[in-house]
């Protein structure tokens, strides 16, 4: 009984120690950790891309559709392209709701260990008046073969 006690216990800290954790951030952090060389998965739609830019280097993973729709086995699939579980990701959308959800899979489902959500999205980074790059430009700086 005492063994079985003393194993629970130990099995709750190992859970507790490796609980995946998401950090929300704002614009200087988005930017320094960007610069840090953490990946940034802008998880909008083609169309909203498009329409405003995306932040300098981030990868292009639509979560949800236009359809509204999520695929979460074939998202998980590209996001783990470009980090892995053990490795920190930011992600962004247009105004921080949508990475609240895909920031969960991410933690929740998928063992990520650090996942960065940017409050406020696009929005808050324009109106700090930060600069978007083409979502053209940012496809073709996308290494052949690869899914930016």
């Amino acid at each position: 009984m005492l063994r079985n006690i003393v194993f629970s216990f130990l099995a709750l800290l190992l859970a507790v120690s490796v609980r995946a954790e998401v950090i929300d951030i704002d614009n200087a952090e988005l930017a320094r950790l960007s610069a840090a060389g953490v990946p940034v998965i802008d998880i909008r739609t083609a169309g909203e891309w498009k329409d405003s830019g995306v932040v300098q280097g981030s990868k292009l993973i639509t979560y949800v559709d236009e359809r509204g729709q999520v695929d979460a086995p074939a998202w998980l699939a590209k996001v783990q392209a470009v980090a892995k579980p053990d490795q920190p990701v930011i992600v962004i959308c247009r105004s921080g709701n949508r990475t609240r959800a895909a920031s969960q899979l991410l933690s929740g489902q998928a063992g990520y260990q650090k996942v960065y959500n940017v409050k406020g999205g696009v929005r808050a980074w324009v109106d700090e008046g930060r600069p978007l790059t083409p979502m053209a430009s940012a496809v073709a700086a996308c290494p052949a073969g690869a899914r930016c």
